[in-house]
């Protein structure tokens, strides 16, 4: 589908639940000092441990490896904060939110005003099932899969395995995909402008480390870090909506706050890896308030202990997510497909 597509018929649907926003106004307003400190911390967090993996190519690629890991984590944060500032939520003023995106942009290989677009379409029709397809997870109903001829039956099951879908996948998507901007139509000159500009600036960047250390090296580091960040990436993505008792409705019943409360979960993770991910796991109230700065959620759920208890996901219930792969509307959940295999939907014949 079109993620650049121009006409967006949701906002008066989303405005009518301004009371959720009103409720969160006051957790709205960023902290410039605390921003650009989030900022310089994981810069710099990044920029060490990616120097000290480059340093142990001299003892031992394993090595590098393992700290590719925490350097990869680092970048996914860098991602979270462009994700921020997509929502204009990072600085006060648009055009700082703006640039440090697209800065970030290139570090993340993501073109930003087009991914913006994508991810506020995304806000936009959560959980609603006449307008899946815009930055979200392709999840199919259980009689929509039934009703597909084999071959794309097979596609489906390929393109929800694991392997695929946080490991193949992300790569695909931040490597190859995001270098012209998907949907693209002649007359999105922005986008345009936004992919070649990233492109034309990752290339410059990549050239430049190359020259200075090599082409060997730099890739042997860069690569690993970047496919660990889209992989992290994914799966935070993935988690945020893809439970079992998560929220899809027609259009006609879909309403932004039951998308928020009951389609976007409470990913509770521990301190040090709640922070890692830009709190980014308190997910139900970024999509009710959008524009709140990420290190304000947890005061938000602090202060309102009713949403602190709500789609709560541990890290070991969620790796019994990655098995859900269709949406049983007579159950209203997520299941497996050897689950849908023995469900008899209304309306099917047999």
């Amino acid at each position: 589908m079109n993620i650049l597509h121009k006409a967006v018929p949701f906002e008066k649907k989303i405005t009518s639940n301004s009371n959720f926003v009103k409720v969160l106004a006051k957790y709205r307003t960023p902290d410039l000092v605390r921003s650009v400190l989030e900022l310089g911390v994981t810069t710099v967090f990044f920029a060490v441990l990616w120097g000290v993996a480059w340093w142990a190519l001299s003892i031992s690629y394993w090595l590098t490896l393992a700290i590719s890991l925490p350097a990869g984590a680092f970048l996914s944060r860098l991602f979270l904060i462009k994700h921020d500032c997509g929502h204009g939520a990072f600085f006060r003023r648009r055009a700082l939110n703006d640039w440090v995106g697209r800065i970030l942009g290139v570090l993340t290989l993501t073109p930003y005003d087009v991914w913006r677009r994508s991810h506020a379409l995304h806000h936009a029709t959560s959980g609603n099932l006449d307008k899946r397809g815009y930055g979200d997870i392709d999840t199919l109903t259980i009689r929509e899969y039934r009703a597909l001829p084999r071959l794309l039956r097979l596609k489906y099951r390929l393109y929800r395995h694991p392997l695929v879908m946080f490991g193949i996948g992300p790569s695909y998507q931040f490597f190859l995909r995001y270098r012209l901007p998907p949907g693209f139509e002649p007359g999105d000159g922005r986008y345009w402008l936004s992919a070649m500009g990233t492109n034309a600036s990752m290339v410059l960047v990549a050239g430049a480390m190359m020259y200075f250390m090599g082409a060997g090296p730099f890739l042997l580091v860069h690569l690993p870090v970047t496919i660990i960040a889209a992989s992290m990436g994914v799966w935070l993505f993935y988690i945020q909506h893809q439970f079992d008792d998560t929220y899809w409705a027609k259009d006609e019943s879909w309403t932004l706050s039951d998308a928020s409360l009951q389609g976007s979960s409470h990913y509770e993770l521990p301190g040090c890896l709640g922070w890692l991910t830009a709190h980014i796991g308190i997910h139900h109230v970024h999509h009710l308030s959008s524009r709140i700065p990420f290190y304000r959620l947890p005061q938000v759920l602090r202060d309102n202990p009713s949403l602190s208890s709500m789609r709560k996901l541990t890290l070991i219930e969620s790796l019994k997510c990655a098995r859900l792969r269709l949406w049983d509307e007579g159950q209203s959940k997520m299941v497996t497909f050897s689950e849908a295999h023995s469900r008899h939907c209304p309306g099917e014949a047999g």
